[in-house]
């Protein structure tokens, strides 16, 4: 695996264990997920990972539609220049 494909992959790992313990914290499970292995129940684990997979499509619906935008106002410029 090539020097820049190992930096996005840590990259990406990085940002899925900041959005892990985000969405820990905001349902109050942070404390239970630092004891991972003694408190952390099959429930409180599937609450963080449904609740992360939300963000992620809320997260991936907003950036299709700011490119969807973005590509509109391009091809309605390049109209707009057409005599």
């Amino acid at each position: 695996m090539s020097h820049k494909k190992d930096n996005d992959r840590l990259r990406t790992e990085e940002h899925l264990d900041k959005l892990k313990w985000e969405t820990a914290k905001e349902l109050g499970l942070d404390d239970d997920l630092a004891n991972a292995g003694e408190d952390l129940t099959v429930r409180e684990a599937g609450k963080i990972g449904g609740n992360m997979v939300r963000k992620l499509v809320k997260a991936g619906e907003k950036a299709l539609a700011e490119e969807g935008e973005r590509k509109t106002r391009l091809n309605l410029r390049k109209e707009g220049d057409k005599p």
